[in-house]
């Protein structure tokens, strides 16, 4: 059926509002430029911390995602900050697409405001899926002043990755019924061992459990900028995939790995899955990400590093 209007077939954004004051940390939320209110979490250790961690969770999820890292890594003397990017969790209009201006712009004032609130303690980023396109966008385009980045099986699944029928067919229905709501439940994919957190997810209210046609557009329009940046990032780099990932790729990853310019430091987890951070052996990549952060001698505890290539090729 035509639409009656135009614009209303169209994928619907979030609306970014004008500026209205700087952005400012509250006790528990970042707010934006244009008023944006967007919900924070932190982790703070009991002494005075040696490294800030400004944490991006993945699609459909919240700051809560880093629950249990966060705790693991205040344990280490880090600091922690997770917001929820607009669109997810507690803010409003969650649910609809901000837009990949917005969640970069939202990201830069958060590296700005936090990095101002810490001037003596170096500041990383984390980006989990998603969180990692978002990661990769924004320091391709601003360059953000960051110590380093760890992307966490970033999302880089882009439309020269895939089979030609899917964006088409994505482009068709976000452009047609944009507000059609689907459900990934039947889709057979395992994105991590843990089975008592995935249940935990599947019943907690903030975890979004069925999408916009154009949100999926819009994260694979995400995913293309992602991919397209990986050559222009210059910071120091943690890469972490699991081998048994069932939702980004292996080889949409391996391009983008294969565009990285510099030396950044690979780690490929033989039974990691797609959620590494809150798989069974999480704690396992939680201390190689703390050792990376605050060790001086660039080992992993891990002890996975070397040839990731012969992964990719295989």
């Amino acid at each position: 059926m035509a639409c009656a209007v135009q614009w209303s077939c169209s994928p619907q954004l979030i609306s970014l509002g004008p500026p209205i004051a700087g952005p400012y940390l509250s006790t528990d939320a970042l707010i934006t430029a244009d008023g944006a209110r967007l919900f924070l979490r932190t982790w703070t250790p009991e002494e005075n911390p040696r490294a800030i961690l400004v944490a991006l969770h993945g699609f459909n999820d919240y700051s809560n995602a880093f629950a249990d890292a966060g705790v693991y890594w205040s344990s280490q003397d880090i600091m922690v900050y997770a917001y929820d990017q607009r669109g997810f969790g507690s803010n409003e209009q969650a649910g609809q697409w901000p837009g990949l201006d917005t969640l970069v712009n939202d990201l830069s004032q958060a590296i700005r405001i936090i990095g101002a609130a810490h001037p003596d303690q170096p500041l990383y980023l984390i980006g989990e899926s998603m969180g990692g396109a978002v990661a990769m966008t924004a320091l391709a385009r601003s360059r953000l002043k960051v110590r380093g980045v760890i992307l966490v099986a970033p999302a880089v699944w882009g439309r020269e990755t895939m089979n030609r029928i899917y964006p088409l067919a994505l482009w068709l229905g976000a452009h047609t019924f944009p507000w059609v709501k689907l459900s990934g439940q039947d889709l057979g994919f395992k994105p991590s061992d843990n089975n008592a957190m995935l249940i935990a997810l599947g019943e907690d209210p903030l975890v979004i459990k069925k999408t916009r046609i154009d949100a999926l557009y819009g994260i694979v329009n995400l995913m293309d900028a992602a991919l397209e940046a990986a050559p222009s990032i210059r910071a120091p780099m943690l890469v972490l995939y699991g081998a048994q990932d069932e939702i980004i790729p292996k080889a949409a990853t391996g391009k983008m790995l294969a565009r990285l310019s510099g030396s950044p430091r690979i780690v490929i987890y033989p039974d990691g899955y797609h959620l590494l951070l809150r798989d069974l052996s999480a704690e396992v990549v939680l201390a190689d990400i703390s050792a990376w952060i605050t060790g001086t001698d660039g080992k992993l505890p891990s002890g996975y590093s070397g040839e990731w290539q012969l992964f990719f090729e295989q």
